[in-house]
């Protein structure tokens, strides 16, 4: 089984594009290689494959990554499931992964930005609430508390102290951010994903 997360940049006009691509590319790169891993289409669409457990982790990064653009932000739908053969082009694969993450892009609603469609019924109901609730917060990110985030995600080892220092703020201020982003809250939700996506795999 894999993870195709299928997106694009909300309001992409209304940014230099070659700022927010920048962006988008850099998060890509860090899990595979154009065009067998990842692709943009259309200008400002794209599809990446990543491993199961890691689909709301990239999800996240890739939200926070480009929140950090004024104007810009992402809509991405997590297909969870089986791929045929590896393509050439991942845009020309087919399999459960790929319909499911068409489905739910296609079925994402204004402020429902991140939402995933796996085969368990339950599990999707379960997840979507989470994620429902957890974009009360995201979608109101500032350019800040983005950066924050995104800092606190990718270096989780890291001390309030340590992050501050990469960008030149105290660690109270650290803090705030971090709370002002629901960073404790969204990581939890990233950990129980990972968590009920092993219990499921493991039965098949």
């Amino acid at each position: 089984m894999t993870s195709i997360l299928t997106g694009d940049i909300v309001k992409s006009r209304k940014s230099d594009s070659s700022v927010w691509l920048e962006k988008l590319k850099t998060i890509l790169n860090k899990f595979g290689k154009q065009p067998i891993d990842w692709e943009i289409f259309r200008g400002d669409s794209f599809q990446l494959e990543v491993p199961i457990e890691k689909a709301l982790y990239v999800a996240f990064l890739l939200k926070a990554q480009l929140k950090q653009v004024d104007n810009i932000d992402v809509r991405i739908g997590i297909g969870i499931g089986s791929k045929d053969s590896k393509n050439l082009h991942i845009t020309e694969a087919n399999g459960e992964a790929y319909v499911n993450s068409g489905e739910v892009f296609d079925s994402l609603v204004k402020k429902q930005l991140i939402a995933i469609k796996t085969p368990w019924l339950a599990l999707n109901e379960e997840l979507n609430l989470a994620l429902e609730l957890a974009l009360l917060t995201m979608n109101s990110w500032t350019k800040n508390s983005a950066e924050v985030f995104q800092l606190s995600i990718e270096n989780p080892l890291l001390t309030q102290s340590e992050i501050g220092k990469k960008i030149g703020i105290t660690q109270s201020n650290i803090s705030e951010r971090q709370k002002r982003a629901g960073y404790d809250a969204i990581t939890k939700l990233e950990k129980r994903y990972r968590e009920l996506i092993q219990q499921k795999t493991t039965l098949l």
